[in-house]
């Protein structure tokens, strides 16, 4: 008996069996489906738009909340303006401090103020329409996010199905691998009996090869769709595969679907409010040539000691200011804002002409998917009492093994494009009813 002299090799080779075995994990489209809302990136990402566009609505509070400050200051200085000012706000002058040496040349003064702002706008008719085109900006967002999770809703429908059509596929190519190594093995025998040339038997084999690879391209189709699905999931698909729970039926079911097109839709109403918006700050544009009314008050307390509340005092006042020109400054972003808010209606208009070119264009996509799975699936019935008729003339030997391989490719070919149809078909139908939603 011969040692083995390579122990490396054999664990190289034993990894390479082992270590590519994968967890098959079993998910239904309801899984799918309560998992999707909840950890898809690209719904995480349309909730953060929504929450900054519901930040910025909730800082157009600022147009009738009124902003308070609190401040401690504290000085200590000679300069003659500060040192009397000082003084007077404590309530401490006398009148020695009337002497001019002292005024011109005062010491050294500390002064230390608590004061407590307020800042309560009254008019300010811009504001309120930039609030009206913050809180329909937000209603944008709001209806982009459910139109979001809708087209996922559809994304993860079609990655399913397709893992479905991945797996069908390797049912299909495993059956056909097994008729085409029982015709290997019919052929070898007829081989050796005398009864076929070489070319014959070579032709199996390269068939039976063929087959075999095509079978590896589909199991690599089935890791390709389980990782997309992972992906939508966002869960990590290392050392992982999905099988569906639901095979992928062979038949479809007609139903009677709305094809009008309804301005009710997430996204086309969430143009509308995008619109809206526009139309608002056109219209805070404008408002801002207006003037303002805001009033304001204070509550003042000094000491020369910190914290210190010897001496109090208010003030309370109300301002109209009017800009009256801010070289061009405010005519500019009025202009900007006209052009803007006409290319969003703009936007809006050209958005449902093309919602309902696809919703027609759809619409018709679904009856030659239909007609498809009926045609798609008479050729393959046909192609499999094809194969059998040859199947059995050949085992009487009134066949060619060419055209047995060519009718079993052509059954093999037929099954899968019956599969690809049907799963067109239901595909179509579910982005039909996502176009009229």
């Amino acid at each position: 008996m011969k040692k083995i002299k390579h122990p490396f090799l054999i664990t190289t080779l034993l990894f390479s069996v082992f270590g590519l075995a994968q967890d098959t994990l079993t998910i239904s489209k309801n899984d799918i489906s309560k998992k999707i809302s909840e950890n898809n990136l690209q719904v995480r990402i349309a909730e953060k738009n929504f929450q900054s566009a519901k930040a910025d609505y909730n800082q157009s509070k600022a147009v009738f909340l009124p902003n308070i400050n609190v401040s401690h200051t504290g000085i200590s200085t000679t300069n003659p303006l500060m040192a009397f000012g000082s003084k007077l706000n404590q309530e401490i002058l006398t009148a020695s401090d009337f002497n001019p040496a002292l005024l011109n040349d005062p010491a050294k003064t500390q002064n230390f103020a608590t004061k407590f702002e307020i800042q309560q706008p009254l008019i300010n008719v811009d504001g309120f329409y930039g609030r009206q085109a913050a809180k329909a900006k937000m209603e944008a967002f709001q209806l982009q996010t459910e139109r979001t999770k809708e087209y996922l809703e559809l994304e993860v429908s079609k990655a399913y199905m397709q893992l479905q059509l991945a797996y069908k596929a390797v049912s299909v190519l495993e059956k056909a691998n097994t008729t085409g190594k029982a015709n290997l093995k019919l052929v070898e025998n007829y081989f050796k009996q005398g009864m076929l040339q070489k070319t014959d038997l070579l032709n199996v084999q390269v068939r039976v090869s063929e087959i075999a690879n095509q079978l590896q391209y589909a199991k690599s189709n089935v890791q390709n769709a389980s990782d997309y699905l992972g992906f939508l999931l966002n869960e990590d698909t290392q050392g992982k595969i999905y099988k569906p729970a639901e095979a992928l039926e062979n038949s479809i079911a007609i139903e009677a679907i709305n094809t009008t097109l309804s301005e009710n839709r997430k996204d086309i109403q969430a143009m509308t409010k995008s619109s809206e918006a526009y139309a608002k700050m056109l219209k805070s544009s404008k408002m801002t040539f207006l003037p303002r009314l805001n009033a304001f008050g204070s509550y003042e307390m000094y000491d020369k000691n910190i914290l210190g509340t010897s001496a109090k005092g208010y003030v309370v006042g109300a301002q109209l200011s009017w800009n009256v020109f801010d070289g061009y400054k405010s005519i500019g972003k009025f202009e900007k804002a006209k052009a803007e808010s006409q290319k969003a209606d703009a936007e809006k208009d050209q958005y449902t002409k093309q919602s309902q070119l696809e919703l027609n264009k759809t619409n018709r996509q679904l009856k030659d998917a239909e007609n498809k799975v009926n045609l798609s699936q008479l050729a393959f019935e046909q192609s499999q009492e094809a194969y059998r008729i040859r199947q059995n003339r050949f085992a009487q030997g009134l066949e060619k093994t060419t055209d047995l391989l060519q009718s079993e490719t052509q059954m093999i070919q037929k099954e899968l494009e019956q599969l690809q149809a049907v799963f067109e078909y239901n595909f179509t139908k579910q982005y039909l009813q996502f176009l009229t939603k």
